[in-house]
C-alpha cells in the first residue's frame, strides 16, 4: 500500500485525485492540502511515501516545498503534477529532488503507474517533456553549476558501481537497474545508498546530474570485470 499526499490549490483536482486514486487497491490518500506550508504539517502528522506537487500554490509554491521536504525527509518521493513545462520550473524541481515531473493531461492510468515507479526508486517524466529535460542536462554538464563530490570516494568505486553510476545517468529505474547489472533491486538499492553517502550527495538526482557531468554516461563500462 503505497501513502500519497496531494497538494493542489484547486479544490476540484483535489478531491477528483482523491476521488479516482482512493478506488485503486495499492494507493492510500493520507490527504489533500493547498499548499506548501500545509505539506509540511501534513507529513509531520502522518508521513507519506508519495506526494503528488503541483508548482503555483500561494504561501509557498511546489518548488520550495520539495526542497523543504527532501532536506528533513528525503526518504518521501516527490512528483510534480503541474500544467507548467517551463525550464526553470523542471530544472528547479529535479535540481530539489523530485522523482516525477508530470503535466496535468497524463491519464489516472499513468499517474498510478508514475506512483508505484517512484516508489519503487525510479523516476518518472511527461514524454511531452522529455526532449526538455535532456537539453537541461546537457546545458548543466557544459555549465560551471557543479555538484560538489568528495573525489577521494570516487577514485575507489569498483566497476559495478561505476555502472550503476552510469545507470542513474541515464535515468533508469532500480528495477531496470537490476535486470541491465543482474542484481536483486535490494542490492541495487544498497549500491545506491553507499555510493550516495560516499560522495556525499543527497539523491540519486544529483548523483545522475554528477554522472553527466563528469563523464561517466559516455564510458564503456561494458566489457570491463566486476
Amino acid at each position: 500500500m503505497v501513502k500519497v499526499l496531494i497538494a493542489d490549490d484547486q479544490a476540484l483536482i483535489r478531491e477528483s485525485l482523491q476521488i479516482i486514486l482512493s478506488s485503486r487497491p495499492d494507493i492510500e490518500i493520507t490527504g489533500s492540502v493547498e499548499d506548501g506550508f500545509a505539506v509540511l504539517e501534513a507529513i509531520a502528522a502522518e508521513k507519506p511515501d508519495v506526494i503528488l506537487m503541483d508548482i503555483r500554490m500561494p504561501r509557498m509554491d511546489g518548488v520550495m516545498c520539495t526542497k523543504r521536504v527532501k532536506e528533513s525527509h528525503p526518504e518521501i518521493k516527490i512528483i510534480i503534477l503541474t500544467t507548467f513545462d517551463d525550464d526553470e520550473f523542471i530544472f528547479s524541481a529535479l535540481k530539489f529532488g523530485a522523482s516525477g515531473y508530470l503535466l496535468k493531461g497524463v491519464s489516472m492510468d499513468e499517474l498510478h503507474q508514475a506512483i508505484l515507479t517512484v516508489h519503487n526508486g525510479g523516476a518518472m517524466i511527461n514524454p511531452d517533456i522529455a526532449t526538455k529535460v535532456f537539453k537541461l542536462f546537457s546545458q548543466i554538464a557544459q555549465s560551471d553549476y557543479r555538484i560538489p563530490v568528495d573525489q577521494d570516494q570516487a577514485q575507489d568505486f569498483s566497476k559495478v558501481e561505476w555502472r550503476l553510476i552510469q545507470c542513474v545517468g541515464f535515468g533508469l529505474s532500480n528495477k531496470e537497474i537490476a535486470q541491465k547489472l543482474f542484481l536483486s533491486e535490494g542490492t541495487v538499492r544498497n549500491y545506491l545508498s553507499a555510493i550516495l553517502s560516499k560522495l556525499e550527495l543527497r539523491d540519486r538526482t544529483q548523483l545522475a546530474i554528477w554522472a553527466v557531468q563528469t563523464g561517466v554516461t559516455t564510458r564503456d563500462f561494458e566489457g570491463d570485470d566486476a
